[in-house]
């Protein structure tokens, strides 16, 4: 038999999943990593150990193969975190760790940026939205606060690009990772020349923007035995995880939403052409050349729900490890007790700054309205509530670049609890549809894998794969409730943007 490997590279882990010839999941491998924060608004992991752990989840699933008894890899294929930025000097060697999208302490450059009036125009030819969170703002922090780091740094790349160039040594970017740099022109597809003189980096400092059906088949031989590969298996670079989930849950048709809930979050549709939002708050990352995935993304998803089980419901995660019990489900079932809107308690996410729909690195999280009356209960479904009615804002912002919203396909971890299901059909007022394949972006990279290699013709392919799927319905006793809290919501998102930058001033200054 002939199978096929998706590799999700994710913030905090990676997986890799088996498909057979009918693309059904034979097995997975998930191996985690630490996101460093030693200060303030840093977010890093360590190269080695994503390499590690992408070995480990890799040579898992190979096994599971069992490729001596006649079966054998056709590819492994590639969905990767985006934003990410390690530089290296002229030997090659890094001299930092992956510098994440969570990462924003870049934050002064990108406002200076914006507020230059370049900042707009660069965005109008990347289609990424001035913020920490892109390579372009990071490699502003590096040449005025790490100068020792830019002025030695040869070369750039991305974690996927790095695991490319030690598996093969290759120095390749696919143009869907290249779209999320606030480096590439989306028009030309190639690097922009305003954003490389911004940050002073010539094109042979950054790879070579190649296809997402472009694949290495010349693995180094010590790395082929450990993976038990043979060296000449396709590694196809494959995409972004923002537009391979909307790939992996069937949402490639005009007006068809998907929401992503992981450990961050997004809002995307898919669009023939580049389309860039006159107020810049809305992102355009490529598929691939003829797909192009227009959206918004959310720093705070699941992070913030599991901050809320280790902080606010450490008791109940003790209860639940001893019963056997998921600490999520439990905190679920709690907060299900509890009527839409949290009796009037509200809670803004933004526990690691945001990005949509305020682009704001500097944006603090807060609970609203709370009194006597409100328990932990409480302020749990409100943390779910807030999480969903950031996206719902993001929601309108898109809907006013790219038209009305006719349907939601949910993906992500979020997607497998029912209560948070419901909140978002009942906050969107729209039906939400939660397809069979949970491992959404593993598919989708294996579908752009076939591609690839000729084994069908367009991606339109994979509505065979993605199964039945559950349809959750609005509804109606609810939706008094989030009409009269989402202006809210809203309106004091905007009114607390203004002591947001004191606020984190004060957290740098005195938090180590």
């Amino acid at each position: 038999m002939d199978y096929m490997i998706g590799i999700d590279l994710g913030t905090t882990s990676t997986k890799a999943v088996l498909f057979d010839d009918q693309n059904q999941v034979v097995a997975q491998s998930n191996v985690g990593y630490p996101l460093y924060r030693d200060q303030t608004d840093m977010a890093e992991e360590d190269l080695d150990e994503i390499f590690v752990a992408f070995t480990n989840a890799l040579a898992a699933v190979v096994r599971k193969a069992k490729l001596s008894e006649g079966n054998k890899v056709a590819a492994v294929s590639f969905s990767s975190a985006m934003h990410s930025l390690i530089a290296f000097d002229k030997d090659w060697k890094p001299l930092t760790r992956v510098i994440t999208w969570a990462d924003t302490r870049a934050v002064k450059y990108a406002d200076e940026l914006k507020e230059s009036g370049q900042g707009m125009e660069i965005y109008q030819k990347t289609g990424t939205p001035i913020h920490p969170m892109a390579p372009l703002s990071k490699l502003l922090w590096l040449k005025n606060d790490q100068p020792d780091i830019y002025n030695n740094a040869a070369h750039y790349l991305g974690i996927k690009e790095y695991l490319f160039f030690r598996l093969f040594g290759a120095n390749k970017m696919d143009i869907s990772i290249a779209s999320g740099t606030g480096l590439f022109n989306i028009f030309n597809l190639d690097w922009d020349e305003q954003a490389l003189s911004v940050t002073g980096l010539s094109k042979d400092q950054l790879p070579e923007p190649v296809s997402p059906y472009e694949y290495e088949t010349k693995m180094k031989s010590d790395y082929a035995t450990v993976l038990g590969l043979p060296a000449d298996t396709p590694f196809v670079y494959g995409a972004g995880d923002g537009p391979l989930s909307n790939l992996g849950v069937d949402a490639v048709q005009p007006g068809v939403a998907a929401i992503t809930i992981g450990t961050s979050g997004a809002i995307r549709v898919v669009s023939d052409k580049p389309v860039i939002d006159p107020k810049g708050r809305t992102f355009t990352y490529a598929l691939d050349k003829d797909h192009w995935v227009v959206g918004g993304p959310v720093n705070n998803g699941g992070d913030v729900f599991r901050w809320a089980r280790d902080n606010l419901f450490d008791a109940e995660k003790s209860t639940a490890a001893l019963l056997g019990q998921d600490a999520y489900d439990l905190m679920t079932e709690v907060a299900s007790k509890i009527p839409a809107g949290s009796d009037g308690l509200l809670f803004h996410p933004y526990l690691g700054g945001e990005r949509a729909p305020i682009w704001d690195a500097n944006a603090r999280g807060s609970f609203f309205g709370l009194n006597h009356s409100h328990t932990r209960a409480n302020m749990i479904r409100a943390v779910l509530e807030g999480i969903t009615f950031n996206v719902y804002m993001v929601s309108l912002a898109l809907e006013e670049v790219v038209g009305s919203l006719k349907s939601i396909q949910a993906t992500g971890g979020f997607a497998r609890s029912p209560l948070w299901r419901q909140m978002f059909a009942d906050i969107f007022e729209q039906p939400v549809t939660v397809p069979q394949a949970f491992e959404s972006g593993a598919l989708a990279a294996v579908v752009v894998a076939q591609k690839a290699l000729g084994q069908i013709d367009d991606l339109y392919e994979i509505s065979k794969y993605v199964g039945k799927s559950n349809t959750y319905q609005p509804d109606p006793e609810n939706f008094e409730a989030y009409r009269e809290l989402a202006p809210i919501f809203i309106r004091l998102s905007r009114q607390l943007q203004t002591e947001y930058d004191n606020i984190a001033d004060f957290q740098r200054k005195h938090m180590k």
